[in-house]
């Protein structure tokens, strides 16, 4: 039977911040070993015992302690006492191109977790309401808008399960009298106190300044995370609206003109809820004015285009897309493609699929016959007749007619059999090989 406690945080208080429990609920925690990971723990083992749910533990051995792997074995071993399925896991850590050790870890780590979770799990973390009031001021020092002053949700998806963050509306001071009042033993990272960490410098250096002053610091920073949370939701779901109104037939473009209707702050808002729309990452502050000035509203003949870590927007017919950073390749490779029933990749990194299919229009299998297939991309001066027209026609013309951006002119795979032109990607199939029936039918498609 769970104790009572006078600390605020206790198993039944835990419960009101979780969704429905039952036999066949999965609950993960991510488990340091520190204090706060290990009382969650802990008020969920006692929760267990009058809801019984499904409940593992995960540990992230991030390799830049040397007593990492004992801190893993102190996990494993509490784990065991408390009849918790326990997994650990090995991550490389090592820093990007501007990217800080900080948030090395917090990549390796969630992406670990992210492979690890089936759907419909839950990971529960150990953030409390003092984590919640750093997050805030860092933020804030880092020019955050709206969304980034929310900080961090009570749930948020993680891939395809759920993180829930059930001791948001607790202190840290909570958190270490349930610690104390059932005896619980942790490890103490040494990097907690190394103030050349931005957040532990807050939380040494600056917070105990602040509650001096404000003893209630960390409480009202909450809230505020959470006014300016209420307010980012209101500001996407006016960018969902304006979405509508300015997308085009695919989720990587928006309608130039259409944009410009917007006042220029909707106009910014609408630009950073496309972005995250398609998954990439967000562009700075100072990126996304570049948008704005370079890109949306540069003559109607040009193709601009602003780049940043993973992502780049460009502008072509009146159109803005945006899309992973275009690679260079060597547009004079030839591959050989032996074996239609095979994947074929390309430099590109994209993937041709050749199938049997009851669809048309499609390549004729007999018309290829024995004809050796190579996948070329454009040089210039290519031609091809596709089934629509009674003449053959350039392919830089034919590109021009179907409004095909210049900057994928360049990587679509043409596919020929011999010296000839057979298709076009995605774009035709020339006359003569076009398939007259579905006993005949072979379609290429491209992933």
């Amino acid at each position: 039977m769970a104790k009572s406690t006078k600390t605020g945080l206790t198993p039944q208080a835990l419960l009101q911040t979780l969704p429905p429990l039952t036999p066949n609920t999965i609950v993960w925690v991510a488990y340091s070993g520190g204090c706060d990971s290990h009382v969650l723990l802990h008020a969920l083992v006692q929760l267990r015992q009058s809801h019984p749910f499904q409940l593992n533990a995960v540990y992230v051995n991030h390799g830049l302690s040397p007593n990492a792997a004992e801190w893993g074995r102190h996990c494993q071993t509490v784990c065991g006492e408390l009849d918790v399925k326990f997994v650990c896991l090995e991550v490389d850590a090592t820093p990007g191109d501007e990217e800080s050790p900080e948030e090395a870890a917090r990549r390796a780590r969630y992406q670990a977790i992210i492979e690890l979770l089936q759907p419909g799990e839950y990971l529960c973390t150990a953030h409390h309401q003092n984590d919640q009031a750093e997050t805030l001021l860092l933020q804030l020092l880092r020019g955050a808008g709206p969304k980034g002053l929310a900080a961090m949700p009570a749930s948020s998806s993680l891939g395809k399960a759920t993180q829930l963050r059930p001791l948001l509306g607790f202190s840290q001071t909570q958190l270490h009298a349930y610690a104390e009042q059932y005896q619980l033993s942790w490890i103490e990272d040494e990097t907690n106190t190394d103030t050349g960490f931005n957040r532990n410098y807050l939380r040494h250096q600056i917070m105990p300044l602040l509650r001096q002053r404000w003893p209630s610091a960390d409480a009202t920073l909450s809230r505020s995370a959470s006014h300016c949370g209420e307010a980012a939701k209101l500001m996407e779901m006016l960018a969902s609206q304006d979405y509508q109104s300015v997308k085009s037939e695919s989720s990587t473009e928006i309608d130039v003109k259409k944009l410009l209707e917007l006042d220029p702050a909707r106009q910014k808002n609408l630009l950073r809820y496309w972005v995250h729309q398609t998954g990439l990452p967000l562009p700075s502050e100072k990126k996304l004015q570049h948008i704005l000035s370079d890109v949306v509203h540069a003559a109607a003949d040009k193709t601009p285009c602003v780049k940043w870590p993973g992502a780049e927007v460009r502008r072509f017919a009146g159109r803005l897309y945006v899309m992973t950073p275009m690679t260079e390749f060597d547009t004079t490779q030839v591959v050989s493609w032996s074996s239609l029933d095979q994947p074929l990749i390309l430099p590109t990194g994209v993937t041709l699929l050749c199938k049997k299919t009851n669809q048309l229009p499609a390549l004729s299998l007999d018309k290829l016959g024995a004809a050796k297939v190579e996948i070329r991309f454009r040089q210039g001066g290519e031609r091809i007749r596709p089934a629509e027209k009674l003449h053959h026609i350039d392919l830089k013309k034919l590109l021009q007619q179907q409004g095909v951006p210049p900057w994928r002119r360049p990587v679509i795979p043409l596919i020929f059999a011999g010296d000839e032109l057979v298709q076009v990607t995605g774009i035709c199939i020339a006359h003569e090989y076009r398939a007259k029936d579905v006993t005949d039918a072979l379609l290429i498609e491209q992933f």
